[in-house]
């Protein structure tokens, strides 16, 4: 009997994460505790590995397993994306560990193995492969919340994030198990051939629509479900809370485009106004509450619901050029998001103490050089000219407005004007406050010399380097995202 083929190309990035992260986890047992960081470099490799195995793909392009996986460009560009995500992360994360007395190799095997799921829902070309995707991602995620076993926060985030989490994809799933119901198939391609027909019950594709928007708008954070981020980020081990607000988040987004502008272009206009009213309700809800933080933790989880706002302008725009402007966003967010998550876990105290925004008075006059890149990503984020979030904001709103979108686009532009308020707060904090005019009691260990590790230096000096980059020489990364989005939409 002869064994049948299986293609292994279609999967090489997802195949080569997911050895590389059972190696970290089978060697961990022979590893002395000492030594265990250098787990944190094979894990390293192997992302590198993996976007090695990506470039790949680009000469593979087609559908497989029985058009369950789909190999384009727009799905090589979120590959990309997730790995340089990934790779950052694990490097922003290994001092960290050490300092808080979890360093753990299960750590980073959850991470390889959540970049595998992300990259499974970014290569989806059905349902029930997006439902697969999305859970291995989620249930890695609730345990990295959850990494600090002895916090309560940390475990109040992993359980706050479990539960509403599975809400969500209960509803995501049974919106499948409706759509499957009324169109007899979740394959993509066949969902939209069968809404084109006509024969079939529009009100249980409706049904079913907005069961998966519920569990999307979930994953994304956008209004009005959105109401899990600031405690799950606030409790998560600092590198988990920027892997998660822009990984996951990604991911999420990927999957959402891929199936409502390849399954449900034929419903567009039903769905529109939904994506309208909660773009400005998430927007207007994540700034609004960014302003009033004091941890900087819970400020960026209100500024990530703000920008997923941002993103569901374009998306709104129901176009190419909506879609390509959201790709180039969510690279230019994460290297920002990332960047600024580096810096406070390169300045916070063990047990996560100096996370508040008055407690970073005085990094200007202690670490120039750090304040000056926390700067430049707080700077990007609100937008600023010459920075990757200047350049991905113009597209978007763009895209936006050549939609004829003008309303919802001035909105975007006053809350994003007045997200410069809360920005500017730790920046002013840092150069125009001394240390110790927080109002709090310092102790000894406060003005002890800060160390920061050669890992965690190049990923905030990488983080810088893309900001400027994205901003200044857009062209590059925007035609490949425009060449991706119209074979999406």
């Amino acid at each position: 009997m002869t064994l049948p083929q299986v293609p292994i190309l279609p999967i090489l990035p997802e195949l080569i994460l997911t050895l590389f992260g059972i190696a970290v986890m089978l060697f961990d047992p022979f590893t002395a505790k000492p030594h265990k960081s250098w787990l944190s470099s094979l894990a390293f490799i192997g992302v590198l590995a993996a976007l090695a195995g990506n470039v790949l793909l680009l000469a593979a392009e087609g559908e497989y397993y029985n058009g369950m996986i789909i190999v384009d460009s727009f799905s090589v560009f979120f590959n990309f994306l997730f790995l340089i995500i990934a790779g950052l992360s694990i490097l922003a994360s290994r001092q960290y560990l050490v300092r808080e007395g979890v360093n753990h190799s299960e750590y980073y095997g959850l991470l390889l193995f959540a970049t595998v799921g992300m990259c499974f829902m970014g290569g989806a070309n059905e349902l029930i492969m997006i439902f697969i995707g999305l859970e291995i991602t989620s249930i890695s995620t609730y345990v990295l919340a959850g990494f600090r076993r002895t916090d309560l926060k940390s475990n109040e985030a992993a359980i706050k994030y479990f539960l509403l989490g599975s809400f969500a994809t209960a509803f995501l799933l049974y919106g499948i198990a409706l759509m499957y119901g009324a169109t007899h198939t979740t394959h993509l391609s066949q969902i939209s051939s069968a809404l084109l027909t006509g024969r079939i019950d529009l009100r249980l594709v409706l049904a079913g629509t907005a069961l998966m928007m519920v569990g999307f708008s979930f994953k994304v954070a956008t209004a009005p479900f959105q109401i899990w981020t600031p405690d799950v980020y606030e409790g998560a081990p600092i590198p988990v809370t920027g892997w998660m607000s822009v990984g996951p988040k990604a991911a999420g987004f990927a999957a959402f485009l891929r199936v409502f502008f390849v399954a449900l272009p034929a419903l567009d206009q039903k769905w529109f106004w939904v994506l309208w009213v909660s773009s400005v309700l998430t927007m207007t809800i994540g700034n609004t509450a960014a302003m009033l933080q004091s941890n900087i933790k819970r400020m960026l989880a209100y500024s990530s619901i703000a920008h997923a706002g941002y993103i569901l302008v374009a998306f709104a725009a129901l176009t190419p050029n909506g879609i390509a402007s959201i790709m180039f966003y969510l690279l230019a967010y994460s290297v920002m998001n990332l960047g600024a998550f580096a810096v406070i876990s390169a300045w916070s105290l063990s047990g996560e103490r100096r996370v508040t925004i008055d407690e970073f008075a005085g990094l200007g006059y202690r670490q120039p050089w750090l304040a000056a890149a926390f700067t430049v990503f707080l700077l990007g984020l609100t937008g600023i000219p010459l920075t990757a979030g200047f350049t991905g904001k113009f597209f978007m709103f763009r895209a936006a407005i050549n939609s004829k979108l003008y309303w919802l686009t001035i909105i975007a532009l006053l809350n994003s004007a007045a997200s410069l308020y809360y920005y500017l707060r730790p920046t002013i904090a840092m150069y125009m406050r001394e240390p110790g005019e927080s109002g709090r009691t310092s102790a000894p260990q406060d003005s002890a010399p800060l160390q920061i590790s050669m890992a965690t230096k190049v990923v905030i000096a990488v983080s810088v380097l893309a900001v400027f980059y994205l901003g200044l020489f857009p062209s590059t990364i925007l035609d490949f995202a425009q060449s991706s989005a119209f074979l999406v939409h």
